[in-house]
């Protein structure tokens, strides 16, 4: 019995529309018709993330969180944008490529033009880059001023649920290429990982208490903030595993939902009572 039920659930997950850009134009087209009227779309960063992480660390990240979502819940998966706002991270290491925020926010608004007209009324964005926060808190604003039926969600992976934002504050407030990012790192992409460098990369949080909103470069010693040699595999496991329960669980309550009131964001009160 055990060993059918296996089989049946690998074939059920090969039916699953995991990623938007292996299905064609009529799969994607009998999506809403079937039900499944959203999409996933992960936004990552390429930065620096001290000396011991790649730059792809958070774009990594997003991608494989958001593809595991989507393989459980069978919402499909937009293609990564592994581009965000990096600009406090400044000039002072290299390999940090930034958009502004008005580029990222131009971006996405345009994927959600385009989603809207393929019949989609629901988008996932789940961010793994913490300052691609406020551009994409405004590309929300821009789509649901455009879209009356179009509901969209900026889900930030690291403050996702208490237990996460918990676990990935434990070294640092303002924590960077800190032990959670760098045990997720070596859990999922051990490649990205510069083992040798991990005891050597510690740098304390020097953001506790101050006014202003300063650069990284002005609060790093390295790029990092936190302590990645505190980091382990088993951490990045169970962090791992802890993202994807808790997205999944939200995605889910997400497609079960509808607006609680039914008015039009088009239609004011004098023009729907009449003279």
């Amino acid at each position: 019995m055990r060993a059918r039920t296996s089989a049946h659930a690998r074939r059920s997950a090969k039916t699953r529309p995991a990623h938007w850009a292996a299905l064609t134009w009529p799969e994607i087209a009998n999506l809403p018709q079937t039900g499944i009227d959203a999409a996933i779309l992960p936004v990552g960063a390429t930065e620096q993330h001290g000396p011991h992480l790649g730059c792809g660390m958070d774009s990594m990240f997003a991608e494989r969180i958001c593809g595991d979502v989507a393989a459980l819940t069978g919402v499909p998966m937009l293609p990564l944008l592994p581009y965000g706002c990096s600009l406090g991270h400044s000039r002072r290491w290299p390999g940090t490529l930034s958009l502004s925020p008005q580029t990222l926010i131009a971006v996405v608004t345009d994927i959600g033009d385009w989603l809207v007209a393929a019949g989609f009324r629901r988008l996932f964005i789940v961010n793994a880059h913490v300052t691609n926060a406020a551009p994409l808190r405004c590309a929300l604003e821009v789509l649901r001023s455009r879209h009356d039926r179009l509901m969209v969600a900026v889900l930030n992976t690291a403050t996702l649920t208490p237990r996460l934002a918990r676990a990935f504050a434990a070294d640092a407030a303002d924590w960077h290429a800190n032990a959670a990012e760098t045990s997720v790192t070596l859990a999922l992409a051990p490649a990205l990982v510069r083992r040798n460098e991990i005891k050597h990369a510690d740098d304390q949080d020097r953001t506790s208490g101050n006014v202003f909103a300063h650069p990284v470069n002005r609060t790093s010693a390295n790029g990092v903030t936190g302590y990645p040699s505190r980091a382990s595999v088993a951490e990045g496991k169970r962090l791992h595993r802890w993202l994807v329960e808790d997205l999944t669980s939200i995605v889910r309550r997400g497609m079960r939902e509808e607006p609680p009131l039914g008015a039009s964001y088009f239609e004011s009160v004098v023009t729907a009572r009449g003279p």
